[in-house]
């Protein structure tokens, strides 16, 4: 049976043929013995694993790459299968794919750091994995790498369309104009754009946009029947609530939702409509932005509420026959870009977001700065539909570059 996976494996390297990579691509590493690869369904872990393997292992003799959801591990011990083999096979490097899949995965990987000094294994695995880390003490033993959504430059980057290497923050606040003259000229950028908020935060629009939306949903469904439940314990009848839960917040710009508007119109307590949204949080779906205030007023604030990407808008929206509302659209992406670029940001009373003492109000083309009136503070206008700033406004595209 090895022999079975062994094949499966060198097939698999064998049809990996990409010549682009993903921004985490040249970060990761494997220099600890237990390497953990996390993130959302569909952001390219198994194909990032595989390159990987395939570019960076000198020997790929002493490497495997195994699927934990085959069928044979519902009736052998992954331990087991590492054993024989690292002791018949001479297989040093594990590359465990779906391992989330596998119910005994914290348990067994303790035993085989324990158990096989020399031996690395690579896994990875759903978002929600992160939540019970700590099972079997695994948390003082690996590295933890995360894997999120698509860039706007890398949309561009994986489309040919063009290549630069992500901007820091600052750098787009201090050098928009230099930054802009280098990109604005990229031929119907603003089309790229918007078709990005469609299509573009999950690599697998390489395989069509006519059948994205519904691969998107398909994950959606999947994250909801199948991850949630193995991950929580929650019974069936409970996960529907989680649909009508995200089908609420695609039709609702988050300045009006909350967490009381959600239990009256899903119908389910304000106890539990918290609980479920953290879920929702943790496996990717649902992205929840505080305030920045600290103390009890923190306590008294509320969230804004948003679906964790602006593809998912447009999928429900389609899957609703609902028009998509441009103005929560555009202020998910910024915030998007900001979270995965690893900047904490905040949503505030003046303008929309702030983030290390600046203040950004989002909009489209026609935007002004009455919200920032009066106010001593560092603000700018983020405007859609434009390719060229002024001195206090910058395009929204821009944020797009972060990482």
């Amino acid at each position: 049976m090895i022999e079975n996976f062994i094949s499966i494996y060198r097939r698999l390297l064998k049809d990996t043929n990409y010549t682009t990579h993903r921004y985490l691509y040249d970060r990761f590493h494997i220099k600890d013995r237990l390497t953990g690869l996390i993130g959302p369904r569909g952001t390219g872990k198994t194909t990032l694993l595989l390159q990987f393997i395939k570019e960076k292992m000198e020997n790929k003799d002493e490497c495997i790459y195994v699927s934990l959801d085959n069928i044979y591990f519902s009736r052998e011990l992954l331990f087991d299968f590492v054993r024989v083999c690292y002791e018949e096979y001479g297989i040093r490097y594990f590359f465990l794919d779906e391992v989330h899949k596998y119910p005994t995965w914290s348990r067994e990987l303790k035993n085989i750091y324990d158990s096989y000094p020399e031996v690395k294994v690579v896994f990875s695995g759903s978002s929600g994995m992160d939540l019970v880390m700590g099972t079997y003490d695994l948390s003082r033993r690996r590295t933890l790498f995360h894997l999120n959504g698509m860039s706007f430059r890398e949309y561009l980057l994986f489309n040919g369309i063009f290549y630069t290497d992500p901007f820091p923050l600052e750098e787009i606040l201090k050098y928009r104009g230099i930054l802009e003259d280098g990109i604005a000229s990229v031929n119907k950028l603003k089309g790229h754009f918007k078709d990005y908020l469609r299509y573009g935060f999950y690599p697998f629009f390489m395989e069509g946009k006519e059948s994205y939306h519904r691969k998107l949903l398909r994950i959606v469904d999947k994250i909801i029947y199948e991850d949630i439940p193995h991950f929580y314990r929650l019974n069936t009848e409970n996960l529907m609530s989680f649909r009508k839960i995200l089908s609420f917040l695609s039709t609702i710009p988050p300045g009006e939702l909350s967490k009381n508007s959600i239990s009256k119109n899903i119908g389910i307590d304000v106890k539990t409509v918290k609980y479920y949204l953290n879920i929702l949080k943790e496996t990717g779906l649902v992205e929840l932005v505080e305030t920045g205030k600290k103390g009890g007023a923190m306590l008294r604030s509320r969230e804004k509420i948003f679906l964790k990407n602006p593809n998912l808008y447009y999928a429900m929206g389609n899957a609703l026959g609902k028009a998509v509302e441009i103005g929560t659209v555009r202020e998910i992406f910024f915030v998007r870009m900001l979270k995965n670029a690893g900047i904490n940001v905040f949503f505030s009373k003046v303008g929309d977001f702030e983030t290390s003492g600046y203040f950004f109000e989002i909009g489209g083309r026609s935007k002004n700065k009455r919200q920032f009136k009066g106010k001593n503070i560092n603000s700018f206008l983020v405007k859609d539909d434009i390719l060229y700033g002024t001195k206090d406004e910058i395009p929204l595209y821009l944020f797009g570059f972060l990482y």
